[in-house]
């Protein structure tokens, strides 16, 4: 019989544990009891179609949104219940990339800074420079790659031990993109960090994670290991394979 100990350590084995996770829009049913769990130091995609539930998925782990029922962990805590000291460990990048656009480049880092204990100043700075911008521009008049870049290296000054990013390929050309999935690879190698991220550029996903997740509406359709999955399907992309279980999107 399974101790108490062993419970508690099969759930701290896991950075994301979501159980029975049941959630409705007015009557619309968006999951109904979702179970999935992320290991430290992997890097999940979370595929779907528009309207399956992949930015309420990223509300609920941040805590944004109460599921009707079941419970989300994150580093072992109930998300209704998280600390500070572990809400200090997850770095979020919603779609849209960034906030406080009226600072410039050298302000937005003064003023996130004040925030997080573990700041490396160096790693927001090595990615600014490679953008060719003065550092006294203003956020708001970059350009949408500039933008995803400077609020890629807020996070990475973070140095937070999980990253969420919602559609970060949004708007980005392919060349933006390119950098943007490089720096990813780098930091996921870095050390035990864990990605949790969606994106409907698939090929992007394709070059970066390690597990893979697809959801139709209501439920999850596959979760496994990315390699596993092009294994059971040579020839094909993952793009094709999303297509063949969902139909065309």
């Amino acid at each position: 019989m399974p101790t108490f100990a062993n419970s508690i350590q099969k759930i701290m084995s896991f950075v994301i544990q979501c159980q029975n996770i049941t959630h409705y829009y007015g009557n619309r049913l968006i999951y109904k009891d979702l179970n999935f769990e992320v290991q430290e130091g992997k890097v999940l995609g979370l595929l779907g179609k528009n309207g399956t539930g992949k930015t309420t998925i990223i509300n609920i782990l941040n805590g944004y949104l109460k599921p009707q029922s079941g419970i989300c962990r994150v580093f072992g805590e109930a998300m209704d219940e998280i600390s500070p000291q572990t809400k200090g460990r997850i770095g979020l990048l919603l779609e849209g990339h960034i906030q406080h656009s009226y600072f410039n480049v050298l302000q937005i880092e003064r003023y996130y800074s004040r925030f997080f204990p573990k700041w490396k100043r160096d790693a927001y700075f090595d990615l600014i420079g490679k953008l060719k911008i003065s550092q006294t521009q203003k956020i708001s008049t970059m350009s949408c790659g500039q933008r995803s870049q400077v609020a890629l290296g807020l996070l990475f000054a973070q140095d937070p031990d999980l990253l969420i990013l919602d559609d970060f390929s949004m708007g980005l050309d392919p060349g933006y993109r390119r950098l943007f999935v490089e720096y990813l690879k780098e930091y996921a190698a870095s050390g035990s960090k864990t990605i949790f991220l969606t994106s409907h550029i698939i090929q992007d996903m394709e070059m970066l994670i390690d597990d893979c997740m697809m959801l139709d509406y209501g439920k999850i359709l596959l979760h496994e290991p990315t390699q596993t999955l092009m294994q059971r399907y040579p020839g094909k992309t993952l793009e094709d394979i999303f297509i063949d279980l969902t139909g065309k999107y």
